[in-house]
C-alpha cells in the first residue's frame, strides 16, 4: 500500500470496528457517512460528513486512500461506477450489485446448484392468488422487497390473500418466498484473498427477536453434515463469485434438516463479532488482510 490509507463508505458499528483494527496498526481510515454523530466517528478516522454520492467526498477517498471498501450494502451503485477505474474497491461492484437485488442474489445462488426456500418474483400489479397457484406455492409466505430490505424491513408475512396491502411502500416488485418451517438459522463467515485461499470461521448458531439478531453462539448445535455442508457451500459461493474480502453466508435449516442458503452480506457482520474473542484472527482482521492483500 502506497499511502497506508483505507476508505471505508459507511459509518457504522462495521466501521467502527475496521477503522479501530486499522487505527491500531498504523493505518489511516476515511469514512463516508451522511449522519452526524455515525458510530465510526468516535475512533480516530476521518469522517467525511457527505451523501454518498456527493463527488467531492468520493474525490476525497480517491486522493487519500490506497483502497475502498464498504461495510453496508444500501449504496448507491451510482457511487461505485464513479469509483471504478480510480481506486480498487473490494468486494466489487458487480457483487454488491448481486446483493442488493434478491431476485438477483436466489438465480445466482440456483446456477451455483444452491438450495434456496421456495420462490417466484411478484409485482404489486400481478394477482396474488393466480401466481402462487402458477408456482405451486401455497400460504403462508413471505413477500420480500427486491431492493432495499434489510433487518426485517421490507419484508411482510402473508398468511391470507386478504394480509396484501396496496398502500405498501418501498419498490413495485418484490420476491414471494415460501415461508420456511424453521429449526434454527446460522451463519458462516468466510474470507477470501485475491490468490483464492480461503478462511472460514465454524458454523454460528444465531437467535433473532423482531426479526433483528439478538445474539450468536458458538459452537452451533448442528451436526457434522450440516457443519460440513455450510462451510462448503460458503466456499463455492466465494470462489464463484471471484470473492475478496469476508462475507456472511446466511442460511435456514428445516425440520427435515435441509439447509437453505437465505441471503449473502458482502462485508463484516454482526453474527461475526465473537470472532474478537473466540479466534487468534478477527473476521475485521481478515478483512483487511485480504483487501489490502
Amino acid at each position: 500500500m502506497k499511502k497506508n490509507s483505507i476508505g471505508i463508505l459507511g459509518g457504522g458499528q462495521l466501521c467502527q470496528m475496521l477503522a479501530e483494527y486499522l487505527i491500531k496498526n498504523g493505518s489511516e481510515v476515511y469514512f463516508i457517512d451522511p449522519s452526524a454523530n455515525p458510530p465510526a466517528k468516535f475512533t480516530k478516522a476521518v469522517h467525511i460528513n457527505k451523501n454518498y454520492d456527493d463527488l467531492s467526498a468520493l474525490d476525497e477517498l480517491i486522493n487519500n486512500c490506497d483502497l475502498v471498501t464498504y461495510e453496508f450494502e444500501n449504496i448507491p451503485l451510482e457511487c461505485l461506477d464513479y469509483l471504478e477505474g480510480k481506486i480498487n474497491i473490494f468486494p466489487s461492484k458487480q457483487i454488491l450489485s448481486i446483493s442488493q437485488n434478491r431476485l438477483n442474489e436466489k438465480n445466482n445462488f440456483i446456477k451455483c446448484e444452491i438450495k434456496t426456500p421456495d420462490f417466484i418474483s411478484f409485482n404489486k400489479k400481478n394477482n396474488l392468488e393466480k401466481e402462487l397457484e402458477k408456482a405451486g406455492i401455497e400460504l403462508p409466505v413471505i413477500l420480500k422487497t427486491n431492493t432495499l430490505g434489510y433487518d426485517g424491513h421490507g419484508q411482510f408475512i402473508l398468511n391470507s390473500l386478504s394480509d396484501l396491502k396496496k398502500d405498501w411502500r418501498f419498490t413495485v416488485d418484490y420476491i414471494l418466498e415460501k415461508r420456511v418451517n424453521l429449526k434454527k438459522e446460522i451463519s458462516v463467515i468466510i474470507t477470501r484473498y485475491k490468490n483464492g485461499e480461503n478462511y472460514i470461521y465454524e458454523p454460528i448458531e444465531n437467535i433473532h427477536k423482531d426479526q433483528i439478531l439478538k445474539f450468536s453462539k458458538i459452537p452451533a448445535n448442528i451436526d457434522q453434515n450440516i457443519y460440513k455442508k455450510a462451510q462448503d457451500v460458503a466456499k463455492l459461493i466465494a470462489n464463484k463469485l471471484d470473492y475478496v474480502g469476508t462475507m456472511c453466508v446466511e442460511y435456514f435449516i428445516d425440520h427435515s434438516q435441509n439447509l437453505l442458503v437465505n441471503e449473502i452480506a458482502p462485508r463484516v457482520h454482526n453474527s461475526g463479532h465473537l470472532t474478537i474473542n473466540a479466534f487468534n484472527v478477527s473476521q475485521f482482521q481478515n478483512h483487511i488482510r485480504a483487501v489490502t492483500g
